[in-house]
């Protein structure tokens, strides 16, 4: 069954080519396809499109379709095009005419751009959520080891001490700058495009502030034009947010790598949760971290891939379009499973807690250092040459004292500044 039916099929081949895995992608939307189809004939009724007693019954059908989605019975039919086929198809099995109502006033192309403003606000509301579990880990964690050194390294070399409170601290402030990606990107999915059609209205009465309430969006895309437009603009946002939280993820991933090592040896984890060596019988491999930091740069990839796609398509709906699904569809179910997995496997993390004592880490000093003599009344430039021709004289002792006070430093995390700065954001979720 296809929408656009005139009494003829096209080549089999043709079709294949097109439809390619749609049908398996639009189950994801499956759920959105009534939601949308239940406020639509609401609105259909209140303007008279529908009979009143006509409204409960289809009400009622689809609210059946619905449970069978939820069941995992829903299923396309093969010959049926997408789900928007066979949704309507379901009902006119079972209500006759009245189930060829539904689609006055639509067009498969607000149809889609519904279903998918939907699940793009349910996936990044997810994906808001997977974040908001991590910070709070990466705060713990921060707020546990605060009182542990370790070093800090500017270009891979030893520079300053740095800690373990400030290492996973650092983490969780960047999750908030990524969160407010991801909230962007939420308010652009959040607006209505139902009622916009093929791109350029109806004219039949609809009454599309009546859609937006009903679906909870937070605005109307007034504009019908500017509301198909929002195909691809949609997806390119919310991809531009999941690159951001997958350049955090894997930034951190790579430090874990490293600090796993063994010419590092900051941290570890059990045994049964790294790998080993055919060969090479001491091996502790850190593969769900190298995993991880593969997926979340293929991640950082999705906003080129849908800009590619997407930069030269004039005005109007274009079949090209259809292809989004392919690559934000599992974009954002990856991205969720490695903030779980990451989640998971700090629940886990040894810290080692006497890394400076080695004699490699000396000149982290040197710094502290020059600034206690610069306290003491020595000028800034002469205490930097004392220390530095010590240094070169292969004199130098460090010190190994460490006075960091002001906000954001080893001594003064602001843990409770940096969650309040995510509570602001996960507010405007409105969850």
């Amino acid at each position: 069954m296809k929408l656009w039916n005139k009494g003829f099929e096209p080549d089999k081949l043709i079709e294949d080519f097109t439809v390619g895995a749609d049908r398996e992608l639009d189950l994801r939307l499956a759920r959105y396809d009534v939601q949308g189809s239940m406020a639509h004939i609401r609105m259909l009724e209140s303007i008279g499109l529908l009979e009143s007693e006509e409204l409960p019954v289809l009400l009622e059908a689809l609210e059946g379709i619905a449970q069978s989605i939820e069941r995992g019975e829903f299923v396309i039919e093969p010959g049926v095009e997408d789900v928007h086929s066979q949704v309507e198809l379901m009902l006119t099995r079972q209500l006759g005419d009245m189930g060829k109502k539904i689609h006055s006033g639509r067009s498969r192309n607000d149809q889609v751009l519904v279903d998918l403003k939907l699940f793009m606000r349910d996936e990044l509301k997810s994906v808001a959520q997977h974040i908001v579990k991590l910070f709070n880990r990466l705060q713990s964690l921060s707020n546990e080891h605060k009182e542990q050194l370790m070093p800090g390294y500017t270009h891979l070399q030893v520079a300053m001490p740095s800690s373990f409170g400030l290492w996973f601290g650092a983490y969780a402030e960047s999750l908030v700058d990524d969160m407010e990606m991801v909230l962007a990107a939420y308010n652009i999915a959040n607006q209505n495009p139902l009622g916009s059609a093929a791109g350029y209205g109806s004219s039949f009465p609809l009454d599309r502030t009546m859609t937006t309430r009903l679906l909870e969006f937070a605005d109307l895309h007034y504009n019908v034009v500017a509301a198909q437009m929002s195909r691809g603009k949609t997806e390119r946002a919310a991809a531009y947010a999941i690159a951001s939280v997958a350049s955090t993820l894997g930034k951190f991933a790579m430090d874990v790598c490293l600090f796993m090592c063994q010419n590092y040896g900051f941290i570890s984890f059990p045994d049964n949760l790294t790998t080993g060596s055919s060969i090479m019988p001491h091996k502790k491999n850190p593969d769900v971290f190298e995993i991880m930091r593969g997926k979340c740069n293929r991640l950082q990839a999705v906003p080129n891939e849908i800009s590619l796609l997407t930069a030269n398509l004039p005005l109007g709906y274009h079949r090209d379009l259809q292809l989004l699904k392919d690559i934000i569809f599992p974009a954002t179910t990856t991205l969720c499973e490695c903030l779980d997995m990451c989640d998971f496997m700090l629940q886990h993390i040894k810290v080692n807690t006497d890394i400076l004592d080695d004699s490699r880490y000396d000149y982290l000093f040197t710094v502290e250092d020059v600034n206690r003599l610069t306290l003491s009344g020595v000028p800034f430039r002469e205490a930097y040459k004392q220390v530095g021709m010590a240094v070169q004289r292969g004199e130098y002792q460090p010190t190994r004292c460490v006075e960091h006070t002001h906000e954001g430093s080893i001594g003064n995390l602001c843990n409770d500044k940096i969650a309040d700065k995510m509570n602001k954001v996960v507010e405007k979720f409105a969850f």
